[in-house]
């Protein structure tokens, strides 16, 4: 990278001998890539979404997620929807003694008339026979008193005689039956149809209480079956780090939200991160190492060699650990070692203004 003329043209040349400008700059180093501090400021979901989308399964985890919220919320309307189904059916009255169906009043008054017609009939015929009685005593006398007609007479209350005889056998077992019982359920029948309708809402409000109840099952087991899609997803990705996870749209590290992650912990995922989005940029700038006791710092420090990455960080601290003294180009103490060192030559360069 080169600034030179008049007015310190930016000229950039890619390690093939490529000419490009700021835009091919850009393509080396990513803003994430070299600042972690601003990574780290960022809240944890955002973090998460950074994740994802190095690793190229943001947008599917993001279409997974919006599944099931969408199940999730259609699952929690489902189940207010069955407990209030549950608890207007607990609430309803129910009449063990009241029949399974309403009951018609057209149907008693019909009973009642074919009743009261049976009977009527049934009066017709006493009545028949009692005529028929009447007319036998009197046809009797008439024999007594007429008995010069006798032999007519004689002949005629034979004919009768038999037909006494016939009405009398139609009518011996005849038995009317009481309406009283349709007449006390005509005076009921509203109430008991009342109790009927109350056991019907009751039994319609358990089954509509039982099948939200069943939907909520169904999509609960929709909403385990995408997190299991989405947990395989995570698993077969190529995460930056071991440990490294998004749960529910939040960064994990070992099981822990970002939160509850220690400073260094913090540090190391974020490094490990930015390192994913620009694995060319072989530098990261770090900030609150103080976070880190000396062990944990060495720990760090081993982990950036194996990386390949150098860290150019901040540490508030009243220690002698964060001086490295170069003079005329030679360290001449390590004090993050704390030890006095040998001289030792570094590469030197020579500087020209406008040239970085």
């Amino acid at each position: 990278v080169e600034r030179k003329g008049k007015n310190s043209s930016l000229t950039v040349l890619d390690p093939q001998g490529n000419k490009g400008g700021q835009q091919l700059l850009n393509s080396f180093v990513e803003e994430l890539a070299i600042d972690l501090p601003k990574f780290m400021e960022s809240t944890s979901k955002e973090k998460a979404n950074t994740l994802l989308q190095i690793i190229g399964i943001g947008e599917e985890l993001i279409k997974l997620d919006m599944e099931e919220q969408a199940i999730y919320n259609e699952r929690y309307q489902i189940g207010r929807i069955a407990d209030q189904k549950k608890k207007f059916a607990e609430e309803q009255i129910h009449y063990p003694d009241a029949p399974s169906d309403l009951v018609s009043t057209m149907e008693l008054i019909q009973q009642q008339q074919m009743i009261l017609a049976i009977n009527g009939e049934n009066q017709r015929k006493r009545e028949n026979a009692q005529r028929l009685q009447t007319q036998f005593d009197y046809e009797a006398q008439e024999i007594e008193r007429v008995k010069n007609q006798l032999q007519e007479m004689i002949a005629k209350h034979e004919v009768t005689q038999n037909d006494l005889s016939i009405a009398k056998t139609s009518a011996q077992d005849l038995q009317d039956q009481s309406t009283a019982e349709l007449e006390h359920s005509l005076q009921n029948v509203e109430q008991i149809n009342l109790k009927v309708r109350a056991n019907l809402d009751k039994e319609k409000a358990e089954q509509d209480a039982e099948n939200y109840l069943n939907q909520y099952k169904e999509l609960d087991e929709a909403i385990k079956a995408i997190r299991e899609q989405r947990m395989k997803l995570l698993d077969n990705a190529e995460l930056p780090l071991p440990g490294l996870s998004v749960n529910e749209g939040e960064l994990t590290y070992n099981g822990q939200g970002w939160t509850d992650m220690s400073g260094s912990d913090q540090l190391k995922v974020s490094t490990a991160i930015v390192r994913k989005l620009k694995p060319e940029c072989g530098f990261v700038l770090l900030d609150k190492l103080e976070q880190m006791d000396m062990i944990t710092l060495n720990e760090f420090s081993k982990w950036l060699e194996q990386e390949g990455l150098q860290a150019i960080a901040t540490r508030v601290s009243t220690g002698e650990e964060c001086q490295i003294i170069i003079e005329d180009g030679y360290v001449t103490e390590n004090k993050l070692e704390n030890s006095v060192v040998e001289p030792v030559l570094t590469e030197t360069k020579t500087w020209m203004k406008g040239a970085f």
